[in-house]
């Protein structure tokens, strides 16, 4: 691939158990794109996104991501593939019994971190980025959605990853903390991280117009009438 390519479908198929939901699925992604992906309920979003970080295999077609192979990738190499992505979920998934620094101190050592004052200052850079530093010793039902979203989005940032993918982040937020979160993911794209968004949510990329991808009639299509 290009040096500035870090993802590249090439007539894929995609998958949900044993069903193909989309075929000949084609796109590039390069660093520094911020780019929607869009579609209704059921119809392949986060299929392509568990392809990316390999957790449906590729059967049909060539993908590369981050330098991987997908339809070469090993078991082991999985791990390996994953701390070169950031991965968001709608639900947040922080862990209920720990506060923010502990929730992100768990991610750290189980990606290989040791050193604990290098981890303390990555915990500060990351929390500092999002705008939560006064939250580093909050526990997770004492913030707000929006704030547990950015602790996710923290976490997402903690291996300085490649490429950041956002499934529905702003699914359970209100109109005003999910446009806030949009603004987020656009500035970390900025700082050269390719992210690629998930979501249904049509007002969030008329208000924040962007490269748009849609999953439609078992197809992945651009979205015409994008921004240069």
């Amino acid at each position: 691939m290009e040096d500035n390519v870090v993802i590249r479908f090439s007539d894929v198929s995609v998958y949900q158990k044993e069903t193909d939901v989309l075929a000949h699925v084609s796109f590039d992604i390069r660093k520094g794109e911020f780019v929607y992906l869009i579609g209704v309920t059921g119809s392949g979003k986060s299929s392509i996104l568990r392809t990316i970080y390999a957790d449906i295999p590729l059967r049909k077609g060539s993908a590369n991501v981050a330098g991987y192979d997908l339809g070469e990738i090993r078991h082991s190499e999985v791990p390996f593939l994953r701390r070169k992505l950031g991965i968001i979920f709608q639900d947040f998934q922080l862990l209920s019994d720990r506060n923010v620094r502990e929730n992100l101190i768990f991610v750290m050592r189980a990606t290989g971190w040791k050193d604990k004052k290098t981890m303390e200052t990555r915990i500060g850079e990351v929390l500092s980025r999002v705008g939560l530093e006064s939250k580093i010793h909050q526990m997770p039902h004492q913030l707000s959605g929006g704030e547990q979203q950015r602790v996710a989005i923290a976490r997402a940032l903690i291996n300085n990853p490649q490429i950041v993918l956002a499934d529905e982040p702003t699914g359970n937020l209100d109109p005003e903390t999910s446009r806030g979160i949009v603004r987020l993911l656009l500035e970390i794209s900025r700082s050269g991280r390719a992210v690629l968004m998930a979501t249904h949510n049509y007002s969030l990329f008329k208000e924040f117009p962007a490269r748009t991808l849609k999953c439609d009639n078992h197809q992945l299509i651009p979205v015409e009438n994008q921004p240069a």
